[in-house]
């Protein structure tokens, strides 16, 4: 088992489900589903439980009711939410439309300024996992780096990533930079860059490194849902790496997670992850 801390957003989605694909200009009728906990600090979170791991989410909700029964569905499915800290006011829904064809558009209100605290002691933590735009990033980053693995998602903007592997989907990097995709994600997470993943869906995955690009074949899986499932494949990376599996043998991994996560109607993992963790456990 590792420690891991999730730098990470801990959301309530709103599900709305529509009788046909958005266009513009178009009326639509929807099925109000209800809300359901998702965010990357579940999503990723959660297969990582499942794996065996200690996961400390540190995020921000607010001191109302929605913000209790975050925490509450959190802690019962086993995240550690000691780290997660409160704000006056409400806890915004974030809106999930999902049309047929398991597309979905989300609408989500500006969220509030997140600022961390103080950095833990990181001899106490075997990974450190940022997907979040809280202050304070690049500092608790910073100081991990000579202790424990640091994983980091690229930012909508081009802020610094300090980290040792930097995740991103293709649709992440188009019109970004000129630069080769390694050495824009050198100039994003700096030197001790290991390697740079970039998704590609249904096309797999590239593994870039200063030794050139590997492409890692994505695992086939029906999708009803994808919401998610970039969240799950950075849990089942983490995983994967944690266990001592090469970078290539850690993406194969994590492309098994995305493909289950794909194939279930929700954001945070579903049965068929959990049954699969089971059984390798």
């Amino acid at each position: 088992m590792a420690n891991i801390v999730l730098v990470a957003n801990l959301n309530c989605d709103r599900i709305l489900r529509l009788d046909k694909p958005l266009v513009t200009g178009g009326r639509f009728h929807y099925e109000d589903m209800g809300r359901r906990l998702g965010g990357g600090g579940a999503n990723t979170g959660l297969g990582l439980v499942w794996a065996g791991h200690r996961v400390a989410l540190v995020s921000q909700v607010g001191r109302d009711e929605v913000g209790d029964w975050l925490l509450a569905e959190s802690s019962t499915r086993g995240l550690d939410c000691h780290l997660v800290s409160r704000l006056q006011g409400s806890t915004s829904e974030m809106m999930l439309m999902m049309s047929p064809d398991g597309e979905r558009t989300i609408i989500r209100p500006q969220r509030p300024l997140f600022e961390l605290p103080a950095p833990p002691r990181w001899q106490h933590w075997d990974a450190l996992y940022i997907n979040s735009s809280a202050e304070g990033s690049v500092s608790w980053a910073k100081t991990a780096l000579n202790h424990c693995l640091v994983v980091a998602q690229l930012a909508k903007d081009n802020r610094h990533r300090p980290c040792h592997i930097l995740l991103a989907s293709e649709s992440d990097l188009a019109g970004r930079s000129e630069l080769s995709w390694w050495e824009f994600a050198l100039s994003i997470a700096g030197e001790q860059l290991q390697a740079f993943v970039v998704t590609h869906g249904k096309a797999g995955a590239s593994l870039c490194s200063s030794q050139g690009v590997v492409r890692i074949a994505a695992v086939e899986a029906e999708l009803v849902d994808d919401t998610g499932a970039g969240d799950a494949y950075a849990g089942g990376l983490i995983h994967g790496l944690l266990s001592g599996h090469s970078l290539a043998d850690a993406m194969a991994e994590a492309a098994r997670w995305g493909a289950m996560a794909v194939a279930t109607e929700s954001s945070v993992p579903g049965k068929l992850l959990k049954t699969y963790l089971d059984n390798e456990l």
